[in-house]
């Protein structure tokens, strides 16, 4: 059950709504990419009457076309369509833009699939975890189980919400969970 639960938390971090103004052509590439490829199973599905999923979301968000490209490289698309509740913490294109140069482009390499899959998953977390919550959890100094079996902690620092150093910049209800827009990707901690 567990593996099954991985397995459906892989990859669930989409979010837009914080303008980081990231309009590169790569950027811009991976959104006109997104929108011409044939999503794959649920994903697949049109569905313009109920509320929005988190793939819905996210591939309308112009600040995460990176993460939106990187969700199709590791083809997992169909499983930010699920159920859920899940909550994801969403770099913007600006937090992947700080990682060091051609990380991203390497990561989107076919032969990096297992790798990218698993840094999209530590930013899934089982549950709804809206900034309230955050708070709660922060308060009882309790971590965040993710979707990698890994726990995150979570802080606060005046009205700034912070997940594992990440600051939530934003914060968006879907039809399956809670997406935090966050400044920065999460990576093992050996990266």
């Amino acid at each position: 059950m567990k593996r099954l639960f991985i397995f459906l938390c892989t990859g669930m971090l989409i979010f837009p709504g914080c303008d980081a103004g990231d309009n590169t052509p790569s950027s811009a590439a991976a959104a006109s990419s997104f929108e011409n490829n044939t999503p794959k199973g649920q994903a697949s599905v049109v569905d313009n009457v109920s509320a929005k999923n988190i793939l819905q979301v996210a591939a309308g968000s112009k600040d995460h076309t990176t993460l939106v490209a990187a969700v199709q490289a590791a083809e997992i698309e169909h499983i930010l369509v699920n159920a859920g509740p899940i909550t994801v913490f969403a770099p913007n294109n600006a937090a992947f833009d700080a990682l060091p140069a051609g990380t991203v482009e390497n990561l989107l390499k076919p032969e990096n699939k297992s790798t990218l899959v698993d840094i999209l998953s530590r930013h899934a977390a089982p549950g709804t975890f809206d900034v309230k919550q955050m708070r709660k959890e922060a308060k009882k100094a309790r971590k965040i189980y993710t979707a990698t079996g890994d726990y995150f902690e979570v802080t606060v620092a005046g009205d700034d919400i912070y997940v594992e150093g990440a600051k939530i910049l934003g914060t968006i209800a879907t039809s399956n969970g809670i997406i935090n827009v966050v400044d920065k990707v999460i990576l093992p901690k050996n990266n």
